[in-house]
Parts: structure tokens; sequence; C-alpha cells
């Protein structure tokens, strides 16, 4: 991947002509598409500024799982269903009565009950069912807030690295516009062009610094929000990789699959499956439950005990529970409108973040083949013409402001196309490759 970053006013020093915007024409460009690249270490503008410790995506992630609360939430989430699980499980404690009459103890009778109500019509298993069916949505919103997390620190990512590329930007711009101000004030000295164009050209450097200094503002901007989706670690102050290298989105045969094995529609459809078992618990309450009663009666004043046998069945005259039934079950439809109502929406989304994604590497191709390598040319042609009296300084302002206009765009596709892709990687809850390494776009 060609670098069209390289520092300019380093390039300018190496010239060994005494105007600097003619020793930026006479070979100090960039290098062009198809042109050997600095390696992804060099310091450049895709690489992260020298910093002890230059955090890299994989190790942002993995901070990021480590010390988010949301996640951490949302596990307690699945053991707080778990233990709904094993409390659905359990049986019935059973009942001790013991019953004593009149308060003389010649004449006195003691009963002793044991009482065991008994589930009829399937309710345990159904309540088993809708608690492991609540194990299942709290997994599934787990595995959610993850892919939101990965995309959330993925997007911070390459923001902050975007912003790191466009300081260095901005800074080679200042430096070429200095030096560009400074070669036009020798020439005015020198009587060869109007002192009106060494006035535009320091409102062009100052018009560059003000860039610079917004660069600025939107790199500590951009930090600030990649520490808070990590938990708030404050020791992060830059970042490494190469914001040139944009990972693929799945094959447009494969979106299908990722769609319907994404999160947000499994936990629909598991949250229909929930309130199904939850109706069917309603439709197990109309049949009551008995409870058994067993024990002893012991006549003091007769000398003898009986045994007592008994069973209760409470009769439903006025409680058929036909309310929350039909509560249950109108539920269990709105699960089921909103599921089809999410995947509509999120084909939808899908779609519009992949249409993102191709406009914007359509635009990188677009701006490394055909308008970067013409905005050099024209520049390189301007700032010779200026240096043999052909052309003004204003048309080789012109050429620099177009060719830094057209870098600038560069950044811009390129931060479009990482967005999209972690737009994606949000929706279908993953990222696009099998092991979540970055894939270059071509």
């Amino acid at each position: 991947m060609c670098r069209f970053f390289l520092p300019l006013a380093l390039a300018l020093a190496a010239s060994a002509s005494g105007s600097a915007l003619a020793q930026y024409g006479n070979g100090s460009a960039a290098p062009l598409p198809g042109q050997a690249t600095a390696p992804a270490h060099s310091p450049s503008l895709s690489g992260a500024p020298a910093s002890p410790a230059p955090l890299t995506l994989a190790g942002a992630i993995r901070l990021a799982i480590e010390s988010s609360p949301e996640l951490s939430a949302a596990r307690h989430e699945v053991e707080a269903t778990e233990g709904s699980r094993l409390q659905a499980g359990v049986f019935q404690n059973p009942t001790l009565l013991v019953e004593a009459e009149d308060q003389r103890r010649s004449t006195r009778t003691t009963t002793v009950l044991l009482s065991q109500p008994f589930e009829l019509g399937g309710k345990r298993g159904a309540r088993i069912e809708a608690a492991d069916r609540a194990v299942d949505v709290a997994r599934v919103q787990l595995e959610g807030r993850e892919a939101d997390l990965r995309a959330n620190v993925s997007a911070a990512f390459f923001a902050t690295l975007i912003s790191q590329d466009r300081v260095r930007l901005a800074q080679a711009s200042l430096d070429l516009a200095r030096n560009g101000s400074q070669a036009a004030g020798k020439r005015v000295t020198a009587g060869k062009i109007s002192p009106v164009e060494e006035t535009k050209a320091k409102v062009a450097e100052a018009n560059v610094r003000l860039e610079l200094i917004q660069a600025r503002g939107e790199l500590q901007t951009n930090l600030q929000q990649l520490r808070a989706v990590m938990g708030g670690r404050s020791s992060i102050d830059a970042v490494d990789g190469d914001a040139l290298v944009v990972p693929k989105p799945p094959p447009e045969e494969a979106i299908e699959e990722r769609i319907t094995n994404a999160p947000s529609v499994r936990q629909s459809r598991l949250e229909i499956r929930r309130l199904g078992a939850l109706a069917d618990l309603e439709k197990a309450k109309r049949i009551p439950d008995i409870t058994l009663n067993a024990g002893a009666k012991r006549d003091q004043e007769q000398g003898r005990t009986q045994a007592v046998l008994g069973i209760s069945v409470p009769l439903p005259l006025f409680d058929t529970n036909r309310g929350n039934l039909l509560d249950a079950l109108r539920r269990q439809d709105k699960a089921d409108d909103d599921a089809r109502a999410l995947e509509l929406r999120l084909r939808a989304e899908v779609g519009a973040a992949r249409q993102r994604y191709l406009s914007a590497t359509s635009e990188v191709a677009a701006l490394q083949s055909d308008i970067l390598p013409g905005a050099q040319s024209a520049f390189d042609a301007a700032t010779k013409g200026f240096e043999l009296g052909k052309f003004s300084y204003l048309d080789a302002l012109d050429a620099q402001r177009t060719l830094l206009q057209a870098r600038s765009q560069y950044l811009r596709s390129l931060a479009d196309a990482h967005r999209a892709v972690t737009d994606l990687d949000r929706l279908l809850g993953g990222p696009a490759s099998a092991d979540g390494a970055p894939v270059s776009i071509h």
C-alpha cells in the first residue's frame, strides 16, 4: 500500500535547490501507487507516534473486555438467570401442622399432619423451560454486548488512528506552507513577485496552522473516547496501527447466514420461545394442584392414636387464569412481530453499511489511482514553473491546496471505510474475519 503522507518538510529539506517549492517539485514527492513504500513500523502518517507502549487494536479490545462494566453487568445477568433456572426446578416444600385441642392433658387431643402439594398439568416442566430460555437470552445478550464493545473499540481506535494521520498531514502541510511562504518572501525581496502574493502565502500558512490546531483537538477528543470505551484507562496517549489497511466485510453470499445468526436476531427468537414457555405455564396453571395430607391424631382421653389422611383440591370456579393466559399469548405474538421487524430492519442497516463500505473503498481506489497522482503531478509542474518564472505563486498555491485537499479526502474516505466495517461488525455480531485480523482492501 502506497503512503501519500510522508512529511513534506523532510522532502523539502532533502532537495538541493534553494527554493522550497522547487525542492518539492524536483523529486521529493511522496510515493505514488506502485512505488516502494516505507515499512509499517517506519515513521509515517499511517503509524502511531513514538510511545513507550503503543496500543494495538487487539490489545485495545482485550483491555476493554477485561475492564468493561457493561460486560460485567451482562455476566452477572447470566449468573442471575442461572440461579432462577436452579430455583425453577425445585419441588414445593411440605408443610408440618401440629394442633392441640383442650388444655387439660388428660382430655387433650393432638393432631400432627404433614401436607405435601403436588403440581399438576406440567407446571414444573413449563417453568424449567421458561427459565432455560431466559438463560439462553441472557447469554446471547452477553454475546451481543461483547460484539458492540468490540465494534465500539474498533471504531474509536481507527478514529484515533486516522486523527493521528491527520495531525501528521497537517504538520507536513504547515511545513510546506511555511517553506512556500519563506520562498515567496525571498522572491518579493528580490523584486520578482508582488508583495500581494507573499500576503496570500502567509494567509495560506495561517489557515494550515489552524487546521493543525483542529487536527490536534480532534485527536485528543478521539483519544478520550477510546479511553472511555476501554473502561476509563487514562494512560493511552497514542495507538499503533496502519490506517491504510481496512478489514474486509463478509462476502455478499455470506451476509444472509450472518444475519440469521446475528445476536439480536437470535435473541428475538429465543425471546419468542421464552414467552411461549411462559404461555404454556399459564395454561398449566388452569389445572389445579392437589395437596396430600397425612398424619396422626392422638386422643389422650380414649388412649388411642388414629391415622389421618386427606386431600385438598382448589375449585376453579372464579379464577380460571384466563387473563394471565391471554396476556402471555399476546406477548408471544408481539415478540414474534418484533422479531420479524427486527430482521427487516437489520437487513436494511446491513445493506446500507455494506454500500457505505463499497462507496468508501471506491473513493479510496479513485484517489489512489487518479486523483492523488494527478494532484501530485499538477503540484510538481506548478512549483517547477514557479521556479522558472512561468507561473505565478498563486498557481503554485492553488496546486498545493488541491494536493492537500486530495490527501485530506483520502483520509476521510479511509475513515468512512473503517466506520462501515465496524458498523457491520456491530450489526452482525463479530469481526469480519475469523480471527479479527485486518485484511488489506487491495
